[in-house]
């Protein structure tokens, strides 16, 4: 008797296996055929409008994990409310200005010391154009649907402009002002600095010198010396196995009140003192 005849179970057309390498690219190509996104824009036309603002990854390199998965979660909310009888409004954006492409620059082989600064900004551009494209097809073929062939992009004239008008906007009504607050700057970077990149909390920790027994001198110690540490965290202690020594640095054995001490040979008049 063949047990399997005895199930009650579902005829399905699904196939066994996934093989989603191969159906991938056939279901891109569908999509793309069809114009999905503004498909779905139709569809709901002169419905009430969801409009979702994309807080835009930076272009610069494949996309890491944390955009991959904010792209997905942002897809799950445009198709779920298309699927709720709105009509949706997505716009995926890039920005691309700022540190992250020109520090990218060097390891392309341009050195910015060298060329004009339009010369460098043309540099930058091709590059984070290059990069959009990129995520783009990532982004496209993560499934998400979004109007990919409209999106805003930091580097547009129009953007800039806005950003322009909004700013002229801000100083007429008296929001923009010089006070007292200083602007920090790294030389390095050739970039202002934040904040919380310079200002530290301070705080005090007890720091101790702490001998240590030698329990193998190897033939070159006698074994009644003790080498002699310091830590600005002496409640890892208990935890200490071994202590390292650099072969590139000379040692000295002092006898003094407190035995045979082991201390670099430079360090000897300040220890002592």
């Amino acid at each position: 008797m063949d047990f399997k005849d005895t199930l009650l179970m579902p005829n399905t057309g699904f196939e066994m296996r996934g093989n989603l390498p191969k159906k991938e690219p056939g279901i891109q190509e569908k999509w793309n055929s069809i114009d999905l996104y503004n498909t779905m824009v139709k569809m709901q036309e002169g419905k009430p409008v969801y409009q979702l603002h994309d807080g835009p990854p930076y272009a610069n390199g494949n996309l890491h994990m944390g955009t991959a998965m904010n792209r997905c979660l942002k897809d799950f909310v445009i198709k779920s409310k298309h699927m709720s009888g709105y009509q949706i409004n997505f716009y995926p954006g890039w920005d691309t200005h700022g540190l992250p492409i020109e520090n990218k620059m060097p390891s392309l082989g341009y050195d910015r010391k060298k060329m004009t600064t339009s010369e460098f900004r043309e540099k930058c551009e091709t590059y984070a154009r290059q990069q959009i494209e990129i995520q783009k097809r990532t982004m496209k073929r993560l499934g998400t649907v979004a109007d990919f062939d409209h999106p805003y992009i930091t580097l547009h004239k129009s953007f800039e402009a806005d950003q322009i008008r909004t700013f002229g906007k801000m100083a007429m009504s008296g929001l923009i002002y010089q006070g007292l607050k200083p602007i920090y700057w790294s030389p390095e970077r050739e970039s202002a600095v934040a904040d919380s990149e310079i200002e530290y909390h301070d705080r005090k920790d007890p720091t101790i010198f702490v001998p240590f027994d030698v329990l193998d001198g190897k033939g070159v110690l006698a074994g009644d010396e003790k080498f002699v540490i310091w830590t600005t965290t002496p409640w890892t202690l208990p935890g200490d196995v071994a202590i390292t020594l650099n072969p590139g640095l000379d040692y000295a054995v002092v006898e003094c009140e407190k035995g045979k001490l082991i201390m670099l040979n430079k360090l000897v008049d300040s220890l002592m003192e």
